[in-house]
């Protein structure tokens, strides 16, 4: 994990490094106390969904493109250019859809039902709890400073550094307006 503070001492920022295993780990503590902590974890770090957004998402707004072969989730999110929230399509990798569609199948929730059922608060707090967990398990003290903004923090640094992504298209996925929004990502 990189941690970097801020210069007056106050503020840390984590990147999960390596991303896909350290998001596992924070994924499997989040369903040592429930599924549903799980699924909101993952729409934060392996979708790109800020807290904020985690319990606009219903079943019906989760949907295979048969032309992409993959799956898109319809988000209501701020506007980073300062208007109104407006609504993107944010990508969903396969095995992120199938738990999606077996939690919300298996909790038996209405299509119109949002997936994750809780407040923005209460996310954040689901973080907190999980990288807890992490730290008393023997993980590293680093894992204290990990809020729900680093996963979505964590989620664009590694597709546009790793994997390449263009810019452009992390902006329409992740829901940034311009490219200042999205630069300290980089």
């Amino acid at each position: 994990m990189v941690r970097i503070t801020d210069d007056s001492g106050t503020y840390t920022k984590c990147i999960l490094d390596p991303y896909e295993e350290e998001l596992g780990k924070l994924e499997a503590a989040a369903r040592q106390e429930d599924w549903e902590r799980e699924v909101a974890i993952q729409l934060m770090g392996r979708c790109g969904l800020r807290a904020d957004e985690v319990n606009y998402p219903t079943r019906e707004r989760l949907r295979w493109s048969s032309s992409g072969a993959c799956w898109f989730l319809e988000v209501r999110g701020k506007d980073t250019s300062g208007g109104e929230g407006k609504t993107r399509d944010a990508w969903v990798p396969e095995d992120v859809g199938e738990n999606i569609q077996r939690f919300v199948s298996e909790r038996e929730r209405a299509p119109n039902e949002p997936i994750v059922s809780v407040s923005t608060s209460s996310v954040r707090r689901w973080v907190r709890e999980a990288a807890a967990q992490l730290v008393e398990e023997g993980e590293g003290d680093r894992w204290g400073y990990v809020s729900s903004h680093d996963l979505r923090r964590s989620w664009a640094t590694y597709h546009m550094l790793e994997k390449g992504t263009d810019v452009r298209m992390m902006m329409a996925i992740g829901g940034w307006s311009n490219y200042d929004a999205i630069e300290p990502y980089l």
